[in-house]
Formats: structure tokens, sequence, C-alpha cells
């Protein structure tokens, strides 16, 4: 039982709780100080992202559960705030659909090598990717023109554009180095 309470993994599942909030957050009428809010949450969401892999590291408490739980956590968070950002036409949903197939064809890839025994971690180009996304989304949570950044919008697609770039190339990465799981199992 004491490899579910690590740091890091409290830390991933502290993140699978903000979702619903941050899910509230952008559900309700989107005034400054709710945009804020939805922002904070999403923002602290994807700051436990950095901090629990960071911890696992440095405290050398890296588990299994942690290397399945940890990008999980991380594409539903992804998942639950750009869904969220469609109705308030702050996202194309075309530009949702690829970055969310490209996950969830991830994640059934790490099952798949699951079942034959291989832990797939996040790799380097998957952890910039969501880096980009992150702020990309954070941008974009908040209304346009509160934030007194000029060109807010422009910046977070571009963001968002450049995290699908590298989403579509960590993920052909992916399908190449488990290459060898594809064909245990066929």
């Amino acid at each position: 039982m004491n490899f579910l309470l690590t740091l890091p993994n409290l830390l991933t599942g502290l993140r699978f709780a903000l979702i619903p909030l941050l899910v509230l957050l952008l559900s309700l009428e989107q005034t400054t100080s709710v945009a804020f809010w939805a922002w904070f949450v999403f923002a602290f969401a994807a700051f436990t992202d950095w901090l629990d892999g960071y911890l696992a590291r440095k405290l050398n408490n890296e588990t299994v559960l942690g290397k399945l739980m940890d990008p999980l956590a991380d594409k539903i968070l992804v998942t639950a705030a750009i869904l969220m950002l469609i109705p308030m036409d702050r996202i194309p949903a075309w530009l949702c659909l690829i970055i969310i197939g490209r996950e969830m064809i991830i994640t059934g890839l790490r099952g798949l090598a699951a079942s034959t025994g291989k832990v797939v971690a996040a790799d380097n180009i998957g952890k910039i990717k969501a880096n980009f996304q992150y702020f990309g989304i954070g941008f974009l949570i908040f209304p346009p023109n509160v934030l007194p950044i000029p060109f807010q919008y422009e910046i977070a697609m571009i963001l968002i554009a450049i995290s699908v770039v590298l989403s579509i190339w960590s993920g052909v990465k992916y399908i190449y180095d488990l290459r060898d799981v594809f064909i245990e199992t066929s």
C-alpha cells in the first residue's frame, strides 16, 4: 500500500481531483473572477504535473503506478479543458479532435505495452508538448482582452499549433518505439 502513498502519486491524485473543479468553473458564466479561478485551478493542476515528476526523480520515488497514472491525469486535464473551451468559441473542435485522438491512441498503445509487461513513461517530446498545451490552454481560459497581452488568442493558438505538431511527432515516435510490442502481440 505504501507505493500508493508517495508524494508524487498523491500529487497525481490531486490533479485528478482538480479536474471536476475546473470543469465546474468553466461551466459558469465567465466573469473575470470566475475565469481567473478557472485559470488558477488549471495552472495549479499543470504545475503538479511538473512537480510530481520532479519529486519522483529527486526522491528516487518513481513507481509503476505513477508512470501509468501521471500521463493519464495530464490527458484528462487537457481534454477536459479543451472540451469546455469549444462552446466558448475559444478553440476549434477539429483541433480538439486531433489532440484527443492522439491522446487516445497513445493511451491505447501504453495499455497494449503494459499488457506485455512494458511500462512506457512519457518521453521528452511529450513533456515539451504538454507544456505548450498548458500555456496555450492557460491563455485560452481567460476571456479575450482581459489579460494585458496583445494578441492573446493568436499567441494561444500558436502555442496549441506547436503542441499539435509535437503531438504528431511524439505519437509517431511512440509507435516506432513500441514496434516490438506490436510484433509480440500479433
